[in-house]
């Protein structure tokens, strides 16, 4: 594997850490921001808005620079968004922060995605992907805690400072790490910005991205509040939370490594077992929440196939669309998309039905997610039937060409043969 995949884990690591800091720090940055704690929590959401929307118009404005100038270019907007909020005084100039800080990430993840593709041979991609994305998963199992660690110890500040030198080191080691690739960032993979567009008018590949946004939001819709059920349907104390979330985080990281390998092979095979299993984790946490010992069992085992599924969600998309940044980015989106989703209708969820809800949802959200699969199951069902049927007849073919040949041959001998006499 290239050290530059390596590199852009970092990379996506100092990001996510970024994106998920709020919520480790909200009672602080409420007092120091003079907001209240849903005022924080929209930071959250403004946050993920932001990649969604913003993020594939970035990625378009750099598509023309060279692969490194364009990672290096989005590290530099990334990190002036990350020291305004380090420095913001109020409420609305650290929304801002969000936003940019937002567009940047989103962009970083498509075009540090397609660098991946082209450094790795085709076979590999998928295990290229799985580590690159091993960035997303640490970000949750290391960056979260690290970050609330120094915000709880030196202040909310304190975090958006450190999330600022982790992201100068990555920079630079992108710089001295990262090959020189001379044709642009959209031509590296994909193709030119045209042809980026025209790919994004399949069908086909909206079907393939929405299977990534219920993918998604089927896990996000239990991940975002894990906290509260562990709490107060579970029964486990508030200092057991972070430990069972650090152990959620390893899980990932694991799924994340064996779907990596499997991901170039056994795509769409993947996805199935991992939507059917997460479908069964989800529904039995609903139903076991309130039993300690099966609700932790449970909560790693959505771990185990939850985000996990990003390398095959990738790889997918790249062979339905194009490896290029512009589609990346926009997958990128529709995963965020399920995020939002997750998040916010579980939260609705939460105020109607009560605590166990949006693992239903979730789980709900993973049958559509199975059912979205089907026309493509079908499709290779018929691509199949048809080679077998094809190859069924060509022993039919070839006999009857060599019976057609003897026959041919006999009648031939027997003329000549008459005319001999």
């Amino acid at each position: 594997m290239p050290r530059a995949v390596y590199v852009l884990a970092l990379g996506i690591f100092a990001m996510v850490t970024s994106e998920f800091v709020v919520a480790g720090l909200m009672p602080q940055m409420a007092q120091g921001l003079n907001a209240s704690i849903p005022q924080i929590g929209y930071l959250i959401t403004t946050f993920a808005v932001a990649m969604a929307v913003g993020g594939p118009f970035l990625t378009v404005a750099v598509m023309k620079l060279r692969p490194k100038p364009a990672l290096l270019i989005l590290f530099a907007v990334f990190l002036a968004g990350n020291v305004l909020a380090a420095t913001a005084t109020t409420y609305g100039v650290m929304m801002t922060a969000r936003i940019i800080t937002g567009i940047a990430t989103q962009a970083f993840f498509g075009v540090a995605i397609s660098v991946c593709s082209t450094v790795t041979r085709e076979e590999v991609r998928g295990r290229a992907i799985a580590v690159a994305m091993n960035g997303l998963m640490l970000g949750t199992l290391l960056g979260l805690p690290m970050a609330t660690f120094i915000g709880g110890r030196l202040g909310w500040r304190a975090a958006f400072w450190a999330i600022t030198v982790l992201t100068v080191v990555a920079a630079v080691v992108t710089m001295a790490a990262v090959p020189r690739l001379d044709r642009p960032a959209g031509a590296t993979a994909g193709g030119t910005f045209r042809e980026e567009v025209r790919v994004l008018r399949k069908p086909r590949l909206w079907l393939v991205l929405s299977t990534s946004t219920l993918i998604i939001g089927a896990t996000f819709a239990a991940f975002s509040y894990f906290n509260p059920i562990l709490t107060e349907v579970s029964g486990f104390g508030a200092d057991t939370v972070p430990v069972l979330l650090i152990a959620y985080g390893a899980a990932t990281v694991i799924g994340n490594t064996v779907v990596g390998r499997l991901a170039d092979r056994r795509n769409v095979g993947v996805q199935v077992v991992g939507l059917a299993l997460n479908a069964v984790f989800l529904t039995g946490f609903a139903l076991l929440a309130d039993v300690g010992v099966a609700a932790v069992i449970l909560m790693m085992g959505i771990g185990l196939v939850g985000v996990t599924m990003n390398p095959a969600m990738a790889t997918r998309v790249q062979r339905t669309g194009n490896a290029g940044p512009l589609v990346n980015t926009v997958h990128s989106s529709f995963i965020t998309l399920g995020i939002i989703i997750g998040s916010s209708v579980g939260g609705l969820f939460v105020g109607l039905f009560g605590l166990r809800s949006p693992l239903w949802l979730g789980a709900a959200l993973a049958v559509l997610g199975l059912l979205s699969l089907v026309p493509e199951l079908a499709r290779r069902r018929g691509t199949s039937t048809a080679i077998g049927y094809a190859s069924a007849r060509k022993p039919a073919t070839r006999a009857s060409t060599a019976a057609a040949l003897a026959s041919s041959a006999s009648s031939t001998g027997h003329t000549c043969g008459t005319s001999g006499t």
